[in-house]
This record gives structure tokens, sequence and C-alpha cells, in this order.
């Protein structure tokens, strides 16, 4: 592994931690003296938390989340995991310290006295960690984060290694309520925190803050607003009645990430990456939309089947499952929001909203990479259901190569295979406007195609 490091990362490693350090101290330990400082700090605690043991051998897999931060920043090794892995550390305390100063908690069991090294060690984590600073568990968000960032390198290792890793790992969550440190409520929260901020720096391509651009399309924004209902909807008896109910804050903040896709981030919000799935951050954050997006493609396709042949060896459908495996060699995937189950050896990413016309442009670049990989044999366009994206996509290449001259005639013999196809009159004028383009471009470009 040394041998692929980039050089200089020692230095940047250690100022980077030189920055870190002392702002997670400073940070954590205002909100604690500010906080401990309140008469308005309330709790959140379950019954059945009082029957949570206490193991105080468990201090010892608390504490070494600290070595293992500090250690985190000398194992990346190219700059740009060693500055994602560190901004998402950063992220991780921006995020808690102020929710620890909005919505503060105070943990309420008392521990039982102790001697010997766990009870130094919990001496000298009471000196500096008072019970307050509770949700969302920064613990278990930069736990989140630490066990993304080793992950990644002990893909390679064998996996006793790998799996001694996440057992550690989960051995340091189950610690932060054995050692009587956090109620249950902290981990959940700290757990999507966590993600948050990996999703915020992702592994592939920009982050979503630096990429994000304000849309003035009113379909999106329209699309957007019923996200925003239901997660408002879902967010109300969260927060209003508590217990169990406050799991629908999770479902709550999936669709707010989504309206916030449709509103800002485009189809890059879903990090599709060049394997066809979803970040394991996007999984996570997403899970309860995905769950539903999954149910709503079997309730629409179950009677269905799953691709059509359109023409020579081109066929349009949904996304492909693990059962078809092997069929095809090739795959154009326009849908942004699920993953997808196998990567044939010709995959390509051309993410795009649901339910959001195309552009012109975007009818081009779909066209276009239709064409690129037609030839590596079976081919699928595919998008959630395969009747909007995909069929848009396959119109347009059918416009493209000359297949069809018109949007009406594309249309038509696409719907001879899938009778079931849908494209509105925003997908027919992005057509309408890409058959312009290609009728106007030189003869010998259409020579050439």
């Amino acid at each position: 592994m040394s041998s692929r490091r980039e050089p200089g990362l020692w230095k940047r490693a250690v100022v980077w931690l030189l920055v870190l350090a002392p702002f997670f101290f400073a940070s954590y330990g205002f909100a604690t003296w500010y906080t401990a400082r309140r008469d308005d700090v309330g709790s959140l605690a379950f019954a059945w938390e009082n029957h949570m043991p206490f193991w105080a051998w468990t201090i010892v897999p608390y504490w070494s989340i600290d070595l293992l931060y500090g250690f985190s920043l000398l194992a990346c090794l190219t700059r740009r995991e060693l500055d994602r892995h560190a901004l998402r550390l950063l992220s991780a305390q921006v995020l808690a310290v102020s929710c620890f100063l909005l919505w503060p908690l105070r943990f309420t069991f008392q521990r039982p006295e102790m001697d010997g090294l766990f009870g130094w060690l919990f001496d000298v984590l009471a000196g500096f960690d008072k019970p307050f600073n509770q949700a969302p568990s920064l613990h278990i968000a930069l736990l989140v984060i630490l066990w993304v960032c080793f992950e990644r390198y002990l893909r390679a290792f064998h996996p006793a290694w790998r799996w001694l890793l996440h057992g550690w790992f989960a051995l340091i969550g189950l610690s932060v309520l054995t050692t009587w440190q956090h109620h249950f409520i902290d981990l959940p929260t700290g757990a999507l925190a966590g993600w948050l901020c990996v999703w915020l720096w992702p592994d592939e391509g920009r982050s979503p803050l630096l990429s994000a651009r304000l849309s003035h399309d009113p379909s999106r924004w329209k699309l957007a607003g019923y996200y925003l209902l239901g997660a408002l909807l879902l967010a109300w008896p969260g927060f209003g009645l508590g217990g169990v109910w406050l799991w629908l804050l999770w479902p709550a903040l999936s669709l707010l990430l989504v309206a916030l896709n449709y509103l800002w981030f485009d189809a890059q919000g879903f990090q599709k990456r060049a394997d066809g799935r979803l970040s394991p951050a996007a999984r996570w954050l997403l899970a309860p939309y995905l769950a539903g997006a999954w149910l709503n493609v079997w309730l629409w396709t179950r009677n269905q089947p799953q691709a059509q042949q359109v023409l020579d060896e081109i066929w349009l459908g949904r996304i492909a499952g693990r059962d078809q495996a092997g069929q095809f060699r090739a795959v154009v995937d326009l849908c942004a929001e699920l993953s997808q189950s196998v990567t044939p050896p010709t995959y390509r990413n051309l993410a795009q909203l649901d339910l959001v016309p195309p552009t012109a442009q975007q009818c081009l670049a779909a066209a276009e990479a239709i064409e690129a990989s037609r030839h590596a044999g079976p081919l699928l366009v595919c998008c959630a259901l395969g009747y909007s994206r995909s069929a848009t996509a396959l119109a347009a290449w059918l416009l493209y190569n000359g297949r069809a001259a018109s949007v009406d005639e594309a249309v038509k013999l696409i719907r001879q295979s899938r009778p079931g196809v849908v494209l509105h009159n925003e997908h027919r004028q992005a057509l309408s406007t890409l058959l312009e383009q290609c009728t106007t471009q030189p003869a010998e470009a259409q020579h050439e195609r």
C-alpha cells in the first residue's frame, strides 16, 4: 500500500491534525460549558434503557476511537482522500456541536463507583466529557466516518482482518451505551449525522455543496414541494408524539434530501457511481425513500416484461435485476435514484431525475451513448420503470441515427414493442429540438454517423 502513497501526505496529514484536534476540544468543551449553565436542558430516554447493562471494560473500545481518529489521517493514500476525510471529520464536529447548542440533552444514569484501570479511564473521561452533548452522538458520527475510511483500505486484506475491523468498530458503537455515556436516541441520530458528512464529501465526484445550483424549472419545484410536504407530514408525529414515532424522522430526512436534489443538487445528489450503484452514504440516508421507490417499480412492472427488444439488439426496460445477469453486454442507464444490481462490461450512467423532462442536450448525450454502446452486444436502455426516461433516450437515438424521420415515428416504433411508454409534450419538445439540430448538421457529419 505504501508504494501508492502520494508524496508529501505526511506533512499535510499532520497539518490537518493540528487543525482538527484543537477545534474538537475547543468546540466540544464550549458546548459542554454553555449547556451546563442552562436551566432548560431535558433528557430523552426510553424505559427499556433502564435494563441496559454497565460493562466497565468497554471503556477501552470507547477510548480507542481517539487513536483511530489520529491514525486515519495518516492512513490516507492520496491528497483527495485525505482532504475529503478531514472535511468529513470537520463537518461532523460542526454539525454535532450545532445540535448540542440548539437542542441540548442530558444523560440521566448514574455510573457505579469504580477503581483500577477502568476506573481511571472513566475519571479521565469525566474530566472532559460531562453528561451533556448527547444527540446526535458525535462519537457515533465519527465512528461512521472512520469506519468508511478504514474499510476502504482493508478491501485487499484477508477477510479475517476485515471481520476483525468490523467487529471492533461495532464494539465501539455498542460501548457508547454500555459505558453509560449516551441514551439510545443518540445512536441513530449520530449515525445519520455521520453518513450525512460522508455524503457531503463523497469519494467520487464533487461535493453537493460545491455543485449545487438552484433550479428554475417549475416542474422540479412542484415535485420538490410534494417531497417537502411528505417530509413535513412524517416529521410532525416524530417530533410531536415521540417514542417509536421518532423513527419517522429517518424517512422524513430522506424525503427532504430528495426534495433538495430536485431544487439544488440535481441527479448528482443521489451519488450514482461509475459502477451503477449509489454511494453507501446515499443508500443509508435515502433508505426509506429507496424502499418506496423499489416498491413502486414492483407495483408498476410486476405483470410486465422487465425488458422488450425494440430493434437489432437494443432492448428497452426497467433497471436490470440480478436475474438478468449475463443477458446484456451493455447498459445505458438513465435512472438516478436506484442502483444497478449487476454491472455489464459496458456501462454508461446518464442519471436523470425521475418525472423531469430531459433537455435536448441530455437527449443528444443519451443518443451518443447508445450509438457508442450498441456494438458491444445486447444493449439495455433502462430507467426505473422503462417507460419514460429510457424511452426518450431511445427515441433520441432513433432520430440521431436516422432510423426515424420524426418524433411521432420514433415513438410509434418504440410503442410497437413497449406499449406502456409515456412521453409527454415536454419530452416531445426536447426530441423535436434534437431533430432540428440533427437535420441542420453538415452533410459530412451526417455521413459519419
